[in-house]
């Protein structure tokens, strides 16, 4: 069954909020922030919990947001700290390497009591989060609030693995509270290494997971050109992906979430979903810049969504 077209579907993301800085030029950037801007490009009333500084970077992120119709009513601004700011260095095949600045507005993201009341109060498709902006105190105490107190259908958690900045109990902790996972090829294989001792195949890896983690329903992995991987109901399928000529990954990965969850959320199958994943994350790995503007041509490759706007 799909979902109503007069209910458009509903998602928070909480986390980092930057700028990518690739080869001189500053792009709008944090995986929380590109998955609800690629969840409001397929129609989704998207919001983002984060924080920016009280600069001009962050005037410019809050005023970015908005025009690309993501709700920024929870977006704090930080007297103290500066807006995040990402160095991209492209690697072969446009892989990129991160270096992430600390002690920036987006590791302290405290809302107050009003803003927490106001979030208890909303009811959401699904809640976003990854374990990047659990690398500060103040973060993963909110979190610890939020995730019991928010009014979710699903709790979408992408590992996004970055640098030094993770931690085995803050992973167990999500995983704990996740209903669906996504991971990429290189953190599946991690995950396997730090949870299980062994580098596990894909398959027995989603399964061993879920056993352990009994709130998972869904497990999506993704494996560059080579397509996706998606674990559902003890059922293992692989996704191939057209290939293109890569300008950078940067944001590929929050557009396959975005377009799974859209898919997912709007009552079409897995399989459908993946699908539909796959062909939004190989378009956006083929232009520059985390959320690229889609061309007609995307929409009807998706063959079911028409352009917003």
């Amino acid at each position: 069954m799909k979902k109503e077209e007069s209910k458009p579907i509903t998602a928070l993301t909480f986390g980092e909020a930057l700028f990518d800085i690739i080869k001189g030029t500053a792009y709008l950037g944090g995986a929380p922030l590109n998955l609800a801007a690629h969840l409001a490009k397929l129609g989704a009333k998207s919001a983002v919990l984060t924080a920016v500084g009280k600069d001009e970077l962050g005037r410019t992120l809050l005023t970015r947001a908005e025009e690309m119709g993501v709700d920024t009513s929870y977006i704090l601004v930080d007297d103290h700290r500066p807006t995040g700011t990402v160095t991209v260095e492209l690697m072969n095949e446009g892989i990129p390497v991160f270096s992430i600045n600390e002690g920036v507005a987006w590791d302290a993201i405290t809302p107050d009591e009003k803003k927490f009341e106001a979030l208890a109060r909303e009811e959401w498709d699904v809640f976003c989060f990854g374990t990047l902006a659990q690398r500060s105190e103040e973060n993963r105490r909110t979190l610890k609030r939020l995730l019991p107190e928010i009014k979710a259908k699903h709790f979408f958690y992408d590992i996004n693995l970055r640098a030094e900045f993770y931690r085995k109990e803050w992973i167990s902790f999500s995983f704990e509270h996740c209903t669906i996972l996504k991971m990429n090829e290189e953190e599946a294989s991690m995950v396997s290494t730090i949870f299980f001792g062994a580098a596990y195949p894909l398959k027995d890896l989603c399964r061993l997971l879920m056993e352990r983690y009994p709130k998972m329903s869904v497990i999506c992995i993704t494996k560059g050109p080579e397509g996706a991987a998606v674990y559902y109901e003890g059922i293992y399928e692989e996704v191939e992906t057209t290939p293109v000529e890569v300008a950078d990954t940067v944001g590929a990965g929050d557009a396959f979430s975005a377009g799974f969850l859209y898919t997912y959320l709007s009552g079409y199958g897995v399989s459908k979903a993946v699908s539909v994943a796959s062909i939004l994350g190989t378009y956006v790995a083929s232009k520059s810049g985390a959320v690229p503007e889609y061309s007609e041509e995307l929409f009807k490759g998706l063959g079911m969504f028409k352009k917003k706007g």
